[in-house]
Order: C-alpha cells, then structure tokens, then sequence
C-alpha cells in the first residue's frame, strides 16, 4: 500500500496541467454529459438534456479491474474516455490504466488528440518517445514506481515492463477522446491491406512472402 501515497502527487499534476493546458475546446456550462446514443455528428458528443443528468454519470469504475495481459504483447490498456465515461464531455481530458505481464510491452504507437503524462504506479519499465524527422532522436528512461514520463501530442512512443514482477501504470491525456494508433497495426492490419509495393519500399522488404507473414502476425495481436 506504500506506492498508493504517490497517487495524490500525480492526480495534482494531472490537475494542474491538463486542465489549464487542455487540448480540447474549452466546455461552455457546468458540464455536457454525453449522449453516446445520438446519431448527430457534431466536434465531440451532443449533450444529454440537463433534467436527465443523474450523479452516477460523473462516477467510473472502469479501471478499478486488472485488465487481461494474456496476450501476446502481454499488456493490456483500460481507457475511460468520453466513449464509456460520459461526464468526461467537453472537459478535455481522459484517464488510463496500462497492465504489463513481465516482458509485457505498449508497443509503438501515436495519440493524434491528446498529450499523455504516465505516472508508474507498481514494476519497472522502460519507455521513450521519437521525435519528428529529420532527426529521428530517442528520448528513453527507466522508470520506477512514483516516476512520471510525458510523451508528447502525436509522437510515436513506448513503454516495456523491464521488471520481474507485474507493472501497473496510469495515464492521463488532455482530450476527453485522444485517439490511439499502434504503428505496426496501422502499416500491417489496415482495412483494406495497403499495397505490398508500398511496405516493400518503405522498409525495404524484397520478401514479399515475408510481408504476408507479417499481416498474419501482427493481424493475431
């Protein structure tokens, strides 16, 4: 239970830097709790009509569980975002719980909406973000529980469990829907199947047998 003293230093941060730097547009009442079952399209979610709003709407349990890291990159994201947490609408921000199996990995990947600030809060892990072209630079560090690491908005990053021991991490975003995209799913699983001239191409591939199998593997995650 020690580790748990290190929760309010990291809720206070998310406090103090996701609300007054949110990405997302400033709300324009009290709250918009979100009506996931309208067909109208708007920049985010309609809002429920306000005499319909109850206190449950405002409470989740959706982290509260160890998420499954049975899998083959043996970690598993919980995300509570506007999509299962209605009373996050228009407050610009989300919250996660990443497992990690030892070994376990978040593999490569993007969130094109929203900044993360990832706070550890049980295992080791190893994890970095790439910066943009032209130079392609690696800023990693290992991390033990109570550190904090900020990936910033839109660069591909990582975490790996380099413990022996399972690791528990929590994220914060500032976007009530930040967005997720898993490099080597995007280039290898996408629907349809991008041009197997393009994959050779790009990372010079001549085994055109070689990307199939890839398609397979990844398509299997």
């Amino acid at each position: 239970m020690a580790h748990l003293r290190f929760v309010l230093p990291f809720l206070l941060a998310i406090s103090s830097i996701l609300f007054v730097h949110a990405a997302d547009e400033d709300m324009l009442q009290d709250f918009c709790v979100a009506d996931n079952g309208s067909k109208v399209k708007v920049n985010g979610v309609v809002c429920k009509a306000a005499d319909d709003v109850k206190p449950e709407d405002f409470k989740s349990s959706l982290l509260a569980t160890p998420g499954n890291t049975y899998n083959k990159l043996g970690s598993n994201v919980t995300l509570a975002s506007v999509n299962n947490f209605p009373g996050l609408n228009t407050f610009g921000v989300a919250f996660a719980r990443i497992d990690y199996a030892p070994g376990g990995t978040n593999p490569p990947h993007v969130h094109p909406r929203g900044t993360e600030l990832l706070f550890l809060l049980r295992g080791t892990l190893y994890v970095g973000f790439v910066t943009t072209l032209p130079e392609n630079k690696l800023f990693a560090q290992k991390l033990n529980p109570g550190d904090l690491f900020v990936f910033p908005r839109g660069l591909i990053h990582f975490q790996l469990n380099v413990g022996q021991e399972p690791a528990v991490a929590l994220a914060g975003f500032n976007s009530q829907n930040p967005g997720a995209s898993q490099v080597a799913r995007a280039v290898f699983d996408s629907n349809p199947p991008i041009n197997d001239d393009v994959i050779a191409k790009a990372f010079q591939i001549d085994d055109r047998a070689l990307i199939q199998k890839l398609r397979e593997l990844i398509g299997m995650t």
